[in-house]
């Protein structure tokens, strides 16, 4: 049976080749933004050919893999069979990243007007759509998202916080929006997929688990409290990232002395969204109620002896290895805003074990 060979020299390879060469003339601002639009219009371009009366699978792979040689010959590297299929995964998966009109310019006409799209301004900007802050590797790493509204939140958080692909890989990896929406509604769900992580009330800073597996350190019953405190200074940069917007440090280990008896504070941030200090204790064991009242003495401490004008009441976190939800909250009470417990776990898990445990918190929720 002979199949239909895509042709070596034909319309389809010109328009390819038209819209490289519009991006080597650097015609727009930015290299990132250059690459991003000639990898989507070039699978843009393979959908269309596929799509003219040759869906069958073969011709589709015959087709990639006689335009990778070809364009290895005239461009060098970076076309690749597996990048043009990137390539074409890229159109599929970010159809709405040019505008109707943006699509209407012909594609010498379209790198020239592309002012529109070199703007760092979020105001008129959707998730989906082209930013010349993300770049071709921000893509690639988020179209493996397939949640929609996870995709979408990751894009914005990526913008508002200046990710590195890295940094941007990191947070998907471990499921940061499950973790910011585990105990959201449908509503919540909407404004992270829409707006991104909004700080309004002391609970928005907070999640549970929180993910440390920078540090390099085994899981051990040894773990001591200052090793894992040196450990977060060492590496404090990777933990304010954790951590989230607005966290500043400010102190370790501060001394407080009260009728001649001592006590230590481990970490001191504040945090410039909600305008207080954040006080944070390290538990390498289980979480008890005594822990509880001593992050609550610091807290009471705080807002007595610190605060200034313009401060909101201080926040305590306990971060804890093992808690017992209903220890945490018969201690505190139904009514206490300022304290939290955390749990934090010194290896990334994987997918499959951080939905068990965020399944678990939503369960525990419902029961309240």
């Amino acid at each position: 049976m002979n199949h239909q060979q895509p042709p070596h020299k034909d319309e389809f390879y010109e328009r390819i080749c038209n819209i490289l060469n519009a991006a080597q003339i650097g015609v727009v601002r930015t290299v990132n933004t250059a690459q991003v639009l000639s990898h989507w219009l070039i699978g843009q371009e393979i959908i269309e050919e596929e799509q003219q009366g040759r869906q069958r699978a073969e011709y589709g792979e015959s087709l990639l893999k006689i335009l990778a040689q070809k364009l290895g010959n005239d461009y060098g590297k970076g076309f690749s069979y597996a990048n043009l299929k990137l390539m074409r995964q890229f159109y599929l998966s970010f159809p709405q990243l040019l505008t109707p009109s943006q699509k209407g310019y012909a594609v010498r006409s379209l790198f020239p007007n592309a002012e529109i799209l070199t703007s760092s301004s979020l105001d008129n900007w959707q998730p989906g759509q082209i930013h010349p802050n993300l770049s071709w590797t921000h893509y690639r790493i988020v179209m493996r998202v397939e949640n929609l509204q996870s995709r979408a939140f990751y894009q914005i958080e990526a913008l508002k916080n200046n990710w590195s692909s890295r940094e941007l890989e990191r947070q998907i990896n471990s499921l940061l929006f499950e973790r910011l929406a585990k105990s959201t509604d449908k509503q919540g769900l909407m404004e992270l997929a829409t707006q991104g992580q909004i700080i309004q009330k002391p609970a928005d800073v907070f999640k549970d688990p929180f993910v440390i597996e920078f540090l390099g350190m085994p899981e051990s019953p040894r773990l001591v409290e200052s090793d894992l405190e040196n450990a977060l200074i060492d590496n404090l940069q990777t933990f304010l990232l954790e951590l989230g917007k607005g966290f500043a440090f400010v102190k370790r280990q501060e001394r407080i002395t009260l009728d001649g008896d001592h006590f230590y504070i481990d970490l001191v941030f504040y945090h410039s969204i909600l305008k207080c200090y954040i006080l944070i204790d390290l538990k390498v064991g289980k979480l008890t109620h005594s822990d509880l009242g001593q992050i609550q003495l610091y807290v009471n401490y705080y807002d007595r002896e610190r605060l200034t004008t313009g401060d909101n009441p201080t926040l305590g976190l306990i971060l804890c290895s093992d808690k017992n939800d209903a220890v945490v909250k018969y201690t505190l009470g139904a009514e206490q805003q300022q304290i939290f417990a955390s749990r934090y776990q010194l290896y990334l898990p994987t997918e499959a074990e951080l939905r068990s445990q965020l399944c678990q918190a939503q369960f525990n929720l419902s029961q309240d």
